[in-house]
């Protein structure tokens, strides 16, 4: 790993958006792999909402990946041998660098950009609903007084959200380079392809996508109050409310979303399944329709803001 590292060291990282690959895994990355019992409590379904997410982000490694790393190890090598002037040495390393990444291309379905690194950061905001209106009015009061700072601190906990970070080898672009690289080094114009790999190991993307912990539980409560919803009414229901509160939280944390669905029509579509529980609980269509109209909301929250966070800093 020291060597992944060291190349990516002061690299000039350029932000596109996710490959199709990696947006599947965070788009559907709610898609549990532990399930809540069937007595669970809200908090214990909460839990295991935000760890399976956290638990599907780490998961993205692959043989691929591996491949990926070997052959950033190699050209980093000859780039090396390069600054040495060892044409010999570096040629080896350049094909060998070629080679690992015929595994990668050869594969099917690959991707356009190889996540080879990801860093994930948590940060869960633990109130109620409530709670944020009043520490919203704190913070308008301080804004009126000129307290930016103090009111800057106020607003810092505002945040429930996992932040996946994930840098990747784009594949279009770094076959090329180091077969442009190599063929320099045949012709013996070192320093044209010392260039070009020096070019090619600082061309990596890095993009960081969103995923708001207070819909990732909704999700979650939603799922585990349709799989008891016959059996305890009052635990069903419960969920249902806890899921209305998760609803809550997201919107006034500002988690917007470009789905033609809504906060306000998610919480009718909840309180019409809490309806039908109380009464001849036939609730089953009304749940995946429920779930799929959750399931859309939170796509376009991600993309959202994954679009922001990207435009920010270009």
């Amino acid at each position: 790993m020291k060597t992944k590292h060291k190349i990516l060291e002061g690299v000039s990282m350029k932000k596109i958006i996710l490959s199709t690959l990696v947006a599947s895994l965070l788009i559907t990355g709610v898609n549990a792999k532990e399930t809540a019992a069937k007595d669970a409590s809200v908090k214990q379904v909460n839990t295991i909402a935000v760890n399976n997410a956290k638990n599907e982000a780490k998961s993205n490694q692959s043989e691929l990946v591996k491949e990926a790393l070997n052959s950033l190890k190699e050209a980093h090598d000859a780039l090396v041998a390069l600054e040495k002037k060892d044409a010999k040495l570096a040629t080896s390393k350049l094909e060998s660098a070629l080679g690992k990444l015929e595994v990668i291309l050869a594969a099917k379905d690959a991707p356009k950009l190889l996540p080879i690194d990801n860093a994930i950061v948590v940060n869960e905001f633990m109130g109620k609903s409530e709670e944020i209106d009043g520490i919203l009015t704190q913070i308008k009061t301080l804004l009126n007084k000129n307290k930016i700072q103090e009111a800057r601190a106020l607003m810092l906990p505002l945040q429930s959200e996992i932040d996946i970070t994930v840098v990747s080898l784009p594949l279009i672009t770094y076959p090329d380079a180091l077969k442009l690289a190599a063929k320099y080094v045949h012709s013996n114009e070192l320093d044209k392809a010392q260039g070009v790999l020096v070019t090619a190991l600082s061309t990596f993307t890095k993009v960081t996508e969103v995923l708001p912990i207070p819909l990732l539980k909704a999700t979650d409560l939603i799922v585990a109050s349709s799989v008891i919803a016959k059996e305890d009414k009052t635990k069903a229901i419960a969920y249902l409310d806890a899921a209305n509160e998760s609803l809550n939280v997201a919107e006034k944390l500002g988690y917007v979303s470009k789905s033609t669905t809504t906060y306000k029509a998610l919480h009718e579509q909840i309180d019409a399944v809490k309806k039908e529980i109380e009464g001849p609980n036939k609730a089953e269509k009304i749940f995946e329709k429920l779930k799929e109209s959750l399931k859309e909301f939170k796509e376009k929250v991600f993309s959202e803001k994954n679009d922001t966070k990207n435009n920010e800093k270009e």
